[in-house]
């Protein structure tokens, strides 16, 4: 059975821990709508360690402040090969959902949401170098 290729990055934790914060793989985004509910995908634990597939869109959100007046930051993100992340995008403010929507759909529609499929390992891949193994693979990974 085919799988996606796992990597662990670092989530990061945006805000304060104390106030509202998540982070979620953004696999589909609803077009109709203008708020939070139109990234879907499964939650993270921000804040640490997790394992996600190479190629995966991270967004990350998270306040600081005060209850009654939230300072807001979301941040769109991109999961590298080597297990680092790349800040594609971000906004602040109460219209961040609407602000990041398109450009997230865009991140998805270029296909950059399709993991790279981990294949049994074949014996005729010893006659390759390691040099040219890890220039393929960098060449599968860019963007």
């Amino acid at each position: 059975m085919d799988s996606p290729v796992l990597v662990p990055i670092d989530v990061p934790l945006v805000g304060d821990e104390r106030r509202k914060n998540w982070a979620k793989i953004v696999t589909n985004v609803d077009e109709s709508l203008a708020s939070g509910w139109a990234f879907e995908g499964d939650f993270i634990a921000t804040g640490g360690i997790q394992d996600v597939p190479i190629g995966s869109i991270i967004l990350t959100y998270g306040e600081r402040g005060s209850r009654t007046n939230p300072q807001v930051e979301a941040r769109v993100l991109r999961v590298n090969a080597d297990g680092t992340v790349s800040l594609v995008t971000s906004a602040k403010g109460r219209a961040w959902a609407r602000t990041l929507r398109d450009p997230v759909a865009n991140l998805l529609d270029e296909g950059a949401q399709a993991p790279i499929v981990a294949k049994a390992w074949d014996p005729g891949l010893l006659q390759y170098s390691d040099e040219a193994l890890q220039e393929e693979l960098r060449r599968r990974t860019r963007d």
